[in-house]
């Protein structure tokens, strides 16, 4: 495989989970601003911090209003990590590997493109909101549903797999983050109603409610949903889960090429300090410490697997 080629595929596939993403951690934000007693606009000040816009947005913007943050994350062509543009990019990519796909994931892709770039053609306002982010949600599955039924189990599909799951894991970390260290009212509210309240909108966020209930049963905790956001290896979008696929389909890779790579070793490393603790342990060292320790590790895991692989001819 050219390295242009492996290049495109993980960037196409990392930019469409990010779409996705953006788009339910704008979902978390909003949910959890309805549970506040008191809220303001700044607050959506935290919300690009954690998703890693806001120095973008203050660089063009003098105040910050939720209107504005909104659209920010959403549609800003100014944005690089905006839906719209991390849509398009995606789109762009699929196009430089055109060939590497089957018809069914390029059309699944393109319809995806389509449709968002019209949702998105207009600042969506506060009523529409939840029906445009179900829109995106909807149509990022599609393409990845195509790709899981119709692409061959090769290197194409490690590394669209690999930037799925690379995106994802610095997702849940980043969600989770929203949570216990921006966006709860204070340490007094640790434990009450509004906290459990707040905890279950994470889960709804990643999809994760139902599974939650049918381990858990109904009474949300904040220990059991962090468990089961970070360690639970049957969950799709749990740390865990995600970072165990990275490894598999880096493993496959080397065994593809018959060669291992820096990043092999680091995705082991990654493995053992952070996957191998109770999550009594993760809240006694401080979740946002973890949290912060695992987005640097899967940032530089990230930039190793570009380095390592980009290059193959």
């Amino acid at each position: 495989m050219l390295g242009k080629t492996a290049n495109g595929l993980f960037w196409m596939y990392r930019s469409l989970e990010r779409a996705e993403n953006i788009s339910r951690l704008v979902e978390t934000g909003q949910r959890i601003a309805l549970t506040r007693l008191e809220s303001s606009d700044g607050e959506w000040l935290s919300i690009m911090q954690t998703a890693g816009v806001a120095d973008g947005y203050l660089s063009r913007h003098d105040e910050v209003t939720k209107e504005a943050a909104i659209d920010w994350m959403l549609r800003s062509r100014d944005n690089p990590s905006s839906v719209l543009s991390a849509i398009s990019a995606a789109r762009q990519n699929a196009r430089l590997v055109r060939t590497a796909l089957t018809h069914d994931v390029w059309e699944a892709m393109n319809r995806c493109y389509m449709q968002v770039r019209e949702r998105l053609a207009r600042k969506v306002n506060e009523r529409d909101l939840p029906a445009a982010i179900d829109m995106i949600k909807q149509h990022t599955a599609l393409v990845r549903g195509t790709t899981q039924g119709t692409m061959l189990r090769n290197d194409i599909f490690n590394f669209a797999r690999i930037g799925t799951y690379l995106e994802r894991a610095d997702n849940i970390a980043r969600i989770l983050d929203v949570k216990y260290y921006v966006l709860l009212p204070s340490v007094n509210s640790v434990g009450s109603s509004i906290d459990n309240v707040q905890w279950e909108t994470i889960l709804r966020s990643v999809s994760a409610r139902g599974g939650y209930r049918m381990v858990h049963g109904n009474q949300a905790c904040s220990v059991d949903i962090a468990r089961f956001l970070i360690l639970d290896r049957r969950m799709p979008r749990s740390l865990k889960f995600s970072i165990s696929k990275i490894r598999d389909n880096l493993d496959y890779l080397a065994s593809d090429y018959g060669l291992r790579h820096p990043c092999h070793a680091q995705v082991d490393t990654l493995v053992r300090r952070f996957m191998s603790h109770d999550i009594d342990s993760i809240f006694e060292y401080g979740l946002h410490e973890y949290l912060q320790d695992i987005l640097a590790a899967l940032a530089a895991l990230g930039h190793q697997i570009e380095i390592d692989y980009r290059f193959y001819e």
